[in-house]
Parts: structure tokens; sequence; C-alpha cells
């Protein structure tokens, strides 16, 4: 390796190095969280999350992703006490979510997913008492942030199945569907720890939708 070459790489590794000392606990914290969501180590990543949320009593993030988790785990949750216990701990979080950020599309979005959680486990008890309260979160959100892709994708995700439920037709859901797979195109999360989810499952739902 010539002179030039061994000051590049020295140099390289020293950026490298400054990078990780530069990042804050916080950012310590949230990388290491997502590591252990990423290889399948739920149960770790949402502890992770919480103790982040107790040091870092101003960020709304971990909370979100601790709401997040219950909520992912409860879609197919079948007994009741287990999907309680996940859900409460969900809205827990959210609460806390909300008193430290107001007016956050994202997190509106999150708290109609978990009232859906509670639709899809009963529908006949948790329906027609969350039907209309998820409907008005989504608007909502979409009020504040019209370009987030989540909102436009979950509120039309919502109206196609409960056309679905009601035998009406879903086309004009998977037209909305479409439409927030060209904002997740453009979208760009504010960090890399912010919320970036649902491109993925929207294209499924596209894929289903009658041509």
């Amino acid at each position: 390796m010539n002179i030039l070459a061994k000051i590049a790489v020295t140099v390289i590794i020293g950026l490298v190095g400054l990078q990780l000392q530069s990042q804050t606990n916080f950012e310590k914290g949230m990388s290491k969280a997502f590591e252990l969501w990423q290889t399948d180590k739920t149960d770790e990543a949402e502890n992770m999350f919480e103790r982040i949320a107790k040091a870092e009593p101003k960020e709304w993030l971990p909370n979100y992703y601790v709401a997040q988790i219950n909520s992912l785990k409860s879609w197919r949750e079948k007994d009741e006490t287990v999907l309680k216990s996940q859900l409460e701990k969900a809205q827990k979080h959210l609460d806390l979510a909300m008193d430290k950020s107001e007016n956050n599309a994202e997190l509106l979005v999150m708290q109609a997913q978990v009232l859906t959680n509670w639709v899809v486990f009963d529908g006949m008890t948790y329906g027609m008492k969350y039907s209309a309260k998820i409907n008005e979160l989504y608007e909502k959100a979409l009020r504040l942030d019209p370009s987030n892709p989540r909102a436009l994708f979950c509120k039309a995700d919502w109206e196609m199945n409960s056309a679905k439920y009601f035998g009406k037709d879903t086309a004009p859901y998977c037209k909305e569907i479409k439409k927030a797979i060209e904002l997740f195109a453009n979208f760009k999360p504010e960090t890399e720890f912010h919320p970036n989810w649902g491109k993925e499952r929207a294209e499924q739902v596209v894929a289903e939708c009658k041509n």
C-alpha cells in the first residue's frame, strides 16, 4: 500500500471513529434497539426502547416504537388477556408520546392502528365504539401532514376493509393506496429513527386489487 493509500485509510478510519464518538447516547440506544428488532429479538428491542424512553424524557420516538411493537404483536393475538395487556401498554406509551409531541401525524396514525387492533379482535364489541374515532384520527393526520404516506395508506386500507365487510366496492380505495405509494416514493423521514414503514404493505394491498 503506497503512502497516499495509507493516508486515505487512516483518514477514513478516523472519520468513522469521530462519527461513532459524536453519536449521542440516544442515537446509540436507538441504533441498538433497531438492530435487535431487525434480528427478530423483539422483546429485547421493546425493553431497550422502554429504557431509552425513561432516560430521554423529551423524546417521543422510543414511546412510539413501544406502542408499535405491541400493536404489531396484537394483530393475530387470540387470547383476550394477552391482547388487553399488549394494547394497554401500547396506549400508555402513545399517551406519553402525545404529551411530548402534540399534533403529530405519526402518533395519530399509530393511535388509529391500536384502536383498529381492538376492532379486528372483536368487531361486534369494538366496531361501533371505535370506527368513527379511527376515521377522525386519519383525517386529522392528513390535515396535519397531507404528504404523509402512512396516513393516506392506513386510512385507505381501513376504509377498504370496512367496504369489504359491508360488501361495498373497494376500487376507490385501491386508487387512494396507489396515491400513497407515490407519496412513499418521495418520502424522506426526518432522521434515520423516524417512522418509515408501510410501503411494502401498501404494495401488497395494491397487488390484490382488481384491475
